[in-house]
């Protein structure tokens, strides 16, 4: 029953034009007696605890200067979909699960929840696509070339001081 539910709304949205269109950033659109809707309501009546914050907005540095200031910082730096506990991409978890085989710390920021830090991201990678890897301050790539550096030995290599590092700190 909730399959067949399922199967009939989403036939239902896909047949609307206004859901193929991808110039549409935000609407409403009436599906029956339904209304499905991708904007945040800005209800004055809505206490401020409950309405859509961005963190990196609030700390008062530019986008530009949140990424170079995480690259700098962080040995491993990953700019991906999801975070490292729950990915939301397959690209992203392989890169995560490559990452992890060298018990290095991983710091990462998910592009999902702010669509200006994508774009700064791939400003100042100059890369189009994520999830986007960083050691030593160095852009890396991707998950596929984490993946060819983990096989040919490459990563360990890169990884060594950040690992030897992690074993003096403990």
């Amino acid at each position: 029953m909730a399959r067949s539910l399922s199967q009939m709304l989403l036939k239902r949205f896909a047949a609307n034009p206004l859901a193929r269109s991808s110039a549409i950033t935000s609407r409403s659109i009436n599906q029956g007696e339904v209304w499905y809707s991708t904007t945040v309501p800005s209800d004055p009546d809505t206490h401020e605890d409950f309405r859509p914050t961005s963190k990196l907005e609030s700390s008062g540095l530019s986008l530009e200067n949140i990424v170079e200031q995480d690259v700098k910082e962080n040995p491993v730096m990953i700019y991906m979909k999801g975070v490292p506990e729950l990915p939301r991409c397959g690209f992203s978890s392989l890169a995560v699960r490559v990452l992890k085989e060298y018990s290095v710390p991983i710091s990462a920021r998910n592009i999902l929840e702010d669509p200006e830090l994508k774009n700064a991201v791939k400003a100042f990678s100059h890369w189009p696509t994520f999830p986007q890897i960083f050691i030593n301050g160095e852009f890396i790539g991707g998950s596929d070339i984490i993946l060819n550096m983990h096989q040919s030995g490459e990563l360990k290599e890169k990884l060594k001081t950040i690992a030897a590092n992690q074993g003096k700190a403990e």
